[in-house]
């Protein structure tokens, strides 16, 4: 621990955030004009909804990075730009929703700043994971017994008749996973933790299956796996490895009929049985990607913004079909430098709650990436799962903002310029 209070602390130079920022501030208002007049009318709320981001963007920037004297904000950047990306997508596709995307931004941005306070203190951090875990459970109980099945599943909650408020638990859920896990491995010491978090785990993916939420169970069984993994002891690692396999096959039994299904239509999209049906739109999104090319249509010129849940689930086909292949990838190497940023950050942590709460963040969300793009080309089974900060979704949205939390907390630069965090 010595070592690392005297380890020289990375500076970055003001005037680089704000150039940085200028320049994405430039990038989201092309996109948001090109938006804007994509259709037959020009729509000003487009521009409004990326107006109100730059601004929020600025503010952020301003309070927490120049008032605050705090200057890592590589991981808040890598998110302004993907958030900027969906709601461009977005604006070009339905204005209004964008409108109300930007809303949820703001909501997200709100957490993540709360979290990253919260979790300065370790000790608090501790005491809090059987609440949450407590919650977590009880959260994913009443939506069992009052969602109503959408698409097959039961994931959503509505709240105050068909016009009222709309989420979905198991996104908030999400956060407490890694949240639970990563404080109660933090001592890792007694198998009484390691028995407990599995106990969590089941209840949480066990809940799901009952859902029949198939890609976020997917999700929860992934970081479960990175979990356990990050954990230390042959005995410990054993017990986890042979939770994750009770947990995997619990999975496969439920939806083996569903399973089944998807797995009938992967890889024989482009057969005349499941063309027009339930191959339609990986078939659509997949001729979207051949005709973009390298540079894309341009801004609203696409046609898989016409397919069902273009703004959702193939909202990665409408940028790579309208913006190019380039884009694209660019689009996914931001994905890997969040989960690079966690594995380095991981290594310098002030303690195992952040170290395991970054890995398990990160590759929750690079998992959810992989279910999302591979899914829709027809590489893996088509699963549902959102793009992370991209896709529209408030109860996404919101849940990217604060797993984002976790590995911006694991940065040793975050609470130097605080004060330093509370230690356990």
């Amino acid at each position: 621990m010595s070592a690392l209070k005297n380890k020289k602390t990375p500076k970055i130079k003001p005037i680089n955030n704000f150039a940085m920022l200028f320049l994405l501030s430039v990038f989201q208002g092309i996109t948001s004009f090109c938006a804007a007049g994509s259709g037959e009318s020009f729509e000003i709320k487009a521009i409004i909804a990326m107006a109100l981001l730059i601004i929020t963007e600025w503010i952020y920037l301003i309070l927490f990075y120049t008032l605050m004297h705090r200057r890592n904000f590589e991981l808040e950047f890598i998110a302004f730009f993907l958030c900027g990306t969906g709601l461009a997508a977005i604006g070009s596709i339905n204005a209004s929703t964008a409108l109300k995307q930007y809303f949820m931004i703001l909501a997200g941005v709100l957490i993540y700043v709360f979290m990253v306070f919260l979790m300065g203190n370790v000790d608090l951090c501790m005491k809090l994971r059987l609440p949450v875990a407590v919650c977590a459970v009880l959260l994913l109980i009443v939506n069992l017994v009052i969602a109503k099945s959408t698409h097959g599943a039961r994931n959503w909650i509505t709240i105050g008749g068909e016009n009222g408020i709309t989420f979905q638990p198991s996104e908030f859920v999400k956060i407490a996973f890694i949240f639970v896990g990563a404080a109660t491995l933090e001592k890792i010491q007694t198998s009484k933790n390691i028995f407990a978090f599995i106990g969590f785990a089941i209840a949480c993916v066990g809940t799901l299956i009952l859902i029949k939420d198939f890609g976020t169970a997917l999700v929860f069984f992934a970081t479960f796996l990175i979990i356990a993994f990050m954990t230390s002891g042959d005995i410990k690692t054993i017990i986890l490895a042979v939770a994750s396999a009770i947990l995997g096959a619990g999975i496969v039994i439920k939806y083996k009929s569903y399973v089944t299904a998807r797995f009938s239509v992967y890889r024989h999209i482009w057969e005349s049985e499941y063309y027009n049906s339930s191959g339609y739109q990986q078939t659509r999104t997949l001729v979207g990607l051949a005709s973009g090319g390298l540079l894309g249509l341009g801004i609203g010129n696409g046609n898989v913004k016409k397919v069902a849940a273009a703004t959702n689930d193939l909202i990665f086909g409408v940028i790579c079909e309208e913006w190019g292949f380039i884009f694209g990838v660019i689009l996914v190497l931001t994905f890997v430098a969040i989960a690079v940023s966690a594995l380095v950050n991981s290594i310098a942590a002030r303690s195992t709650f952040y170290s395991i709460a970054a890995v398990a963040a990160a590759g929750m969300m690079l998992f959810q990436t992989s279910l999302n793009i591979f899914g829709i080309t027809d590489v893996l089974p088509l699963t549902g799962v959102t793009l992370p900060f991209v896709s529209q979704g408030g109860s996404s949205m919101m849940c990217c903002w604060a797993v984002l939390a976790f590995i911006k907390a694991s940065d040793v630069r975050t609470y130097n310029y605080l004060g330093g965090a509370k230690k356990k």
